[in-house]
Protein backbone atom coordinates (compact mmCIF):
# COMPACT_ATOMS: atom_id res chain seq x y z
CA UNK A 1 0.00 0.00 0.00
CA UNK A 2 1.32 3.29 -1.01
CA UNK A 3 1.75 5.35 1.61
CA UNK A 4 0.29 9.36 1.81
CA UNK A 5 2.76 11.57 2.65
CA UNK A 6 1.19 14.61 4.66
CA UNK A 7 1.05 18.03 3.11
CA UNK A 8 3.46 19.55 6.44
CA UNK A 9 6.10 16.90 5.40
CA UNK A 10 6.30 18.29 1.99
CA UNK A 11 6.38 22.04 2.91
CA UNK A 12 9.00 20.85 5.19
CA UNK A 13 11.04 19.49 2.61
CA UNK A 14 10.73 22.24 -0.23
CA UNK A 15 11.74 24.96 2.78
CA UNK A 16 15.10 22.78 3.52
CA UNK A 17 15.92 22.19 -0.17
CA UNK A 18 15.24 26.66 -0.39
CA UNK A 19 17.22 27.14 2.39
CA UNK A 20 20.82 26.62 1.29
CA UNK A 21 19.70 28.33 -2.10
CA UNK A 22 18.97 31.19 -0.37
CA UNK A 23 21.53 31.60 1.70
CA UNK A 24 23.88 31.64 -1.41
CA UNK A 25 21.69 34.18 -2.88
CA UNK A 26 22.22 36.39 0.40
CA UNK A 27 26.03 35.79 0.19
CA UNK A 28 25.98 36.88 -4.04
CA UNK A 29 24.21 40.19 -2.84
CA UNK A 30 27.26 41.13 -0.37
CA UNK A 31 29.49 39.94 -3.26
CA UNK A 32 28.32 41.89 -5.85
CA UNK A 33 28.12 45.05 -3.23
CA UNK A 34 32.05 44.04 -3.35
CA UNK A 35 32.36 44.17 -7.00
CA UNK A 36 30.41 46.96 -7.75
CA UNK A 37 32.74 49.02 -5.24
CA UNK A 38 36.01 47.70 -6.43
CA UNK A 39 34.57 48.89 -10.06
CA UNK A 40 34.13 52.39 -8.36
CA UNK A 41 37.90 52.68 -7.22
CA UNK A 42 39.46 50.93 -10.36
CA UNK A 43 36.93 54.02 -12.79
CA UNK A 44 38.63 56.50 -10.48
CA UNK A 45 42.33 54.95 -10.58
CA UNK A 46 42.03 55.51 -14.55
CA UNK A 47 41.51 59.29 -13.72
CA UNK A 48 43.60 60.47 -11.75
CA UNK A 49 42.93 64.36 -12.22
CA UNK A 50 39.37 63.54 -11.22
CA UNK A 51 40.05 61.10 -8.04
CA UNK A 52 41.49 61.13 -4.37
CA UNK A 53 45.08 62.06 -4.54
CA UNK A 54 47.49 59.33 -3.37
CA UNK A 55 48.89 61.15 -1.15
CA UNK A 56 45.39 60.56 0.86
CA UNK A 57 45.08 57.11 0.41
CA UNK A 58 48.44 56.48 1.57
CA UNK A 59 47.45 57.95 5.24
CA UNK A 60 44.31 56.62 5.19
CA UNK A 61 43.52 54.52 8.05
CA UNK A 62 40.24 53.04 6.39
CA UNK A 63 38.27 53.49 3.00
CA UNK A 64 34.79 53.14 2.84
CA UNK A 65 33.19 52.79 -0.82
CA UNK A 66 28.81 53.31 -1.03
CA UNK A 67 27.91 52.79 -4.78
CA UNK A 68 24.92 53.94 -5.79
CA UNK A 69 23.63 55.87 -3.14
CA UNK A 70 20.31 57.22 -3.42
CA UNK A 71 19.84 61.35 -2.74
CA UNK A 72 16.31 62.95 -3.22
CA UNK A 73 12.96 62.54 -2.79
CA UNK A 74 9.24 64.64 -3.04
CA UNK A 75 10.00 67.82 -0.98
CA UNK A 76 12.38 66.10 1.65
CA UNK A 77 15.66 65.16 0.22
CA UNK A 78 17.45 62.61 1.98
CA UNK A 79 20.08 60.32 1.27
CA UNK A 80 20.38 56.35 1.80
CA UNK A 81 22.88 53.58 0.48
CA UNK A 82 24.99 50.52 0.90
CA UNK A 83 28.60 49.66 1.07
CA UNK A 84 31.78 48.45 2.51
CA UNK A 85 34.59 49.70 4.72
CA UNK A 86 38.16 47.85 5.17
CA UNK A 87 40.72 49.70 7.95
CA UNK A 88 44.20 49.10 8.75
CA UNK A 89 45.38 47.58 11.64
CA UNK A 90 48.41 48.99 13.61
CA UNK A 91 50.74 46.77 10.86
CA UNK A 92 48.94 48.38 7.91
CA UNK A 93 47.50 45.39 7.42
CA UNK A 94 44.10 46.12 5.62
CA UNK A 95 40.87 44.28 7.31
CA UNK A 96 38.24 42.12 5.96
CA UNK A 97 35.23 43.85 4.95
CA UNK A 98 33.02 45.67 7.00
CA UNK A 99 29.61 46.12 5.03
CA UNK A 100 27.94 49.71 6.09
CA UNK A 101 24.91 51.77 5.52
CA UNK A 102 24.52 55.38 4.94
CA UNK A 103 21.32 57.23 5.89
CA UNK A 104 21.59 60.99 6.42
CA UNK A 105 18.22 63.81 5.75
CA UNK A 106 18.29 67.44 4.62
CA UNK A 107 15.06 69.45 3.85
CA UNK A 108 14.08 71.60 1.05
CA UNK A 109 12.01 71.34 -2.26
CA UNK A 110 13.47 68.43 -4.40
CA UNK A 111 12.16 66.74 -6.76
CA UNK A 112 13.01 63.39 -8.19
CA UNK A 113 16.04 61.08 -7.20
CA UNK A 114 19.94 60.51 -8.05
CA UNK A 115 22.55 57.49 -7.80
CA UNK A 116 25.75 58.88 -6.37
CA UNK A 117 29.29 56.83 -5.63
CA UNK A 118 30.56 57.76 -2.24
CA UNK A 119 33.84 57.35 -0.98
CA UNK A 120 34.73 58.20 2.15
CA UNK A 121 38.69 58.27 3.43
CA UNK A 122 39.41 58.01 7.60
CA UNK A 123 42.35 59.98 8.02
CA UNK A 124 42.74 58.88 11.98
CA UNK A 125 42.94 56.01 13.85
CA UNK A 126 40.73 57.54 15.98
CA UNK A 127 38.26 57.92 13.49
CA UNK A 128 37.89 54.19 12.60
CA UNK A 129 37.67 53.49 16.32
CA UNK A 130 34.67 55.82 16.70
CA UNK A 131 33.05 54.14 14.29
CA UNK A 132 33.11 50.57 15.63
CA UNK A 133 31.92 51.77 19.19
CA UNK A 134 28.45 52.28 17.15
CA UNK A 135 26.06 55.20 17.07
CA UNK A 136 28.37 56.85 14.54
CA UNK A 137 27.46 60.54 12.70
CA UNK A 138 29.30 62.38 10.36
CA UNK A 139 30.21 66.00 11.24
CA UNK A 140 29.28 65.12 15.22
CA UNK A 141 30.91 61.58 15.99
CA UNK A 142 33.43 62.86 14.50
CA UNK A 143 34.47 65.62 11.38
CA UNK A 144 34.27 65.55 8.05
CA UNK A 145 35.20 68.15 5.47
CA UNK A 146 34.82 67.44 1.70
CA UNK A 147 38.17 66.45 0.34
CA UNK A 148 40.57 67.34 -1.86
CA UNK A 149 40.26 65.72 -5.50
CA UNK A 150 43.46 65.00 -8.31
CA UNK A 151 46.79 64.86 -8.35
CA UNK A 152 48.04 67.47 -5.93
CA UNK A 153 45.19 69.22 -4.80
CA UNK A 154 45.14 70.27 -0.47
CA UNK A 155 42.49 70.53 1.85
CA UNK A 156 42.33 74.33 2.38
CA UNK A 157 39.41 73.69 4.48
CA UNK A 158 39.53 71.46 7.31
CA UNK A 159 42.35 69.96 6.93
CA UNK A 160 42.18 68.53 10.26
CA UNK A 161 39.32 66.80 9.82
CA UNK A 162 38.84 62.75 10.53
CA UNK A 163 36.86 62.03 7.54
CA UNK A 164 37.26 63.45 3.82
CA UNK A 165 34.19 62.65 1.83
CA UNK A 166 33.59 62.25 -2.08
CA UNK A 167 30.89 61.80 -4.77
CA UNK A 168 30.60 60.90 -8.06
CA UNK A 169 27.89 61.67 -10.08
CA UNK A 170 27.31 61.97 -14.20
CA UNK A 171 31.10 61.61 -14.39
CA UNK A 172 32.49 64.30 -12.24
CA UNK A 173 34.04 63.26 -8.84
CA UNK A 174 34.41 65.84 -5.78
CA UNK A 175 34.38 66.98 -2.50
CA UNK A 176 30.81 66.83 -0.50
CA UNK A 177 29.36 67.39 2.72
CA UNK A 178 27.70 64.78 4.73
CA UNK A 179 27.48 66.31 8.09
CA UNK A 180 24.48 64.87 10.05
CA UNK A 181 24.73 61.27 7.59
CA UNK A 182 24.88 58.33 10.01
CA UNK A 183 27.05 55.55 8.70
CA UNK A 184 26.22 52.40 10.65
CA UNK A 185 26.75 48.36 10.44
CA UNK A 186 24.57 46.66 8.11
CA UNK A 187 24.64 43.71 10.26
CA UNK A 188 22.03 41.62 8.13
CA UNK A 189 24.57 41.95 4.69
CA UNK A 190 27.53 41.23 7.21
CA UNK A 191 25.71 38.13 8.99
CA UNK A 192 24.81 36.61 5.12
CA UNK A 193 28.63 37.03 4.28
CA UNK A 194 30.42 35.43 7.16
CA UNK A 195 27.72 33.58 8.04
CA UNK A 196 26.52 34.94 11.39
CA UNK A 197 26.22 37.55 13.77
CA UNK A 198 29.88 39.25 13.80
CA UNK A 199 30.47 42.70 15.25
CA UNK A 200 32.70 45.44 13.81
CA UNK A 201 35.74 44.75 16.47
CA UNK A 202 35.06 40.89 15.37
CA UNK A 203 36.23 41.53 11.60
CA UNK A 204 38.86 44.62 12.40
CA UNK A 205 40.58 42.04 14.89
CA UNK A 206 40.52 39.31 12.56
CA UNK A 207 38.21 36.91 14.55
CA UNK A 208 36.18 36.27 11.72
CA UNK A 209 37.86 36.19 8.24
CA UNK A 210 37.01 35.33 4.56
CA UNK A 211 38.78 34.14 1.16
CA UNK A 212 35.87 35.35 -0.70
CA UNK A 213 37.81 36.55 -4.41
CA UNK A 214 35.14 39.65 -4.15
CA UNK A 215 36.59 40.49 -1.70
CA UNK A 216 40.85 39.96 -2.11
CA UNK A 217 39.94 41.84 -5.19
CA UNK A 218 38.25 45.14 -3.66
CA UNK A 219 41.11 45.59 -1.02
CA UNK A 220 43.78 44.60 -4.31
CA UNK A 221 42.24 47.86 -5.96
CA UNK A 222 42.93 50.14 -3.03
CA UNK A 223 46.11 49.33 -2.09
CA UNK A 224 46.71 49.29 -6.05
CA UNK A 225 45.56 53.16 -5.94
CA UNK A 226 48.04 54.00 -3.38
CA UNK A 227 51.49 55.82 -4.50
CA UNK A 228 54.62 53.65 -5.28
CA UNK A 229 56.56 54.88 -1.73
CA UNK A 230 53.75 53.57 0.38
CA UNK A 231 53.22 49.95 -1.59
CA UNK A 232 50.50 50.53 -4.41
CA UNK A 233 50.65 51.11 -7.84
CA UNK A 234 53.00 48.92 -10.20
CA UNK A 235 54.21 47.32 -7.17
CA UNK A 236 50.43 45.37 -6.31
CA UNK A 237 50.79 41.53 -6.35
CA UNK A 238 48.49 39.25 -6.17
CA UNK A 239 48.91 35.88 -5.44
CA UNK A 240 46.07 33.14 -4.51
CA UNK A 241 43.51 34.86 -2.22
CA UNK A 242 45.84 37.25 -1.14
CA UNK A 243 46.43 40.59 -2.27
CA UNK A 244 49.90 42.51 -1.08
CA UNK A 245 51.35 45.33 -1.84
CA UNK A 246 55.07 45.55 -1.64
CA UNK A 247 57.02 48.61 -1.55
CA UNK A 248 58.89 50.45 -4.65
CA UNK A 249 62.04 49.68 -5.25
CA UNK A 250 63.85 53.05 -4.50
CA UNK A 251 61.94 53.33 -1.50
CA UNK A 252 63.30 52.31 1.90
CA UNK A 253 63.00 48.69 2.96
CA UNK A 254 59.82 48.03 5.12
CA UNK A 255 59.06 45.36 7.46
CA UNK A 256 58.13 42.26 5.73
CA UNK A 257 54.67 41.25 5.48
CA UNK A 258 53.66 38.71 7.82
CA UNK A 259 51.73 35.43 6.55
CA UNK A 260 48.18 36.02 6.33
CA UNK A 261 44.95 33.46 4.66
CA UNK A 262 42.44 35.54 2.58
CA UNK A 263 42.19 38.76 2.93
CA UNK A 264 44.48 39.42 5.90
CA UNK A 265 46.98 39.21 3.25
CA UNK A 266 46.49 42.73 1.44
CA UNK A 267 48.95 44.61 3.07
CA UNK A 268 50.18 48.29 2.73
CA UNK A 269 53.28 50.26 4.48
CA UNK A 270 51.58 53.62 5.73
CA UNK A 271 53.66 56.24 5.13
CA UNK A 272 54.54 57.36 8.97
CA UNK A 273 52.28 61.28 9.13
CA UNK A 274 51.84 63.31 12.40
CA UNK A 275 49.10 64.88 11.09
CA UNK A 276 46.87 62.28 9.01
CA UNK A 277 44.93 64.21 6.04
CA UNK A 278 47.10 66.86 5.33
CA UNK A 279 49.45 67.18 2.11
CA UNK A 280 52.86 66.42 2.87
CA UNK A 281 55.21 69.30 2.12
Amino acid sequence: MRQLVSPRTWLFVCLSLLIPAGAALAQSREDARLITATQVMDDLRASPDQSVPTWLLDRAYGVAVLPDVIRGAFMFGGRHGNGVMVARDTAGRFSNPIFISLTGGSFGAQIGAQATDIVLIFASRKSVEKFASGDFTLGATASVAAGPVGRSGEAAAGITSEIYSYSRSRGLFAGIALDGTALVLDRKANRNFYGHDVTTDDILLGTVTTNAESARRFIAAIVTSMSPAAGGGANMEVSGSQAVATPAPAAAPAAPAKPASGTEGAQSFPLADPKPGSEPR
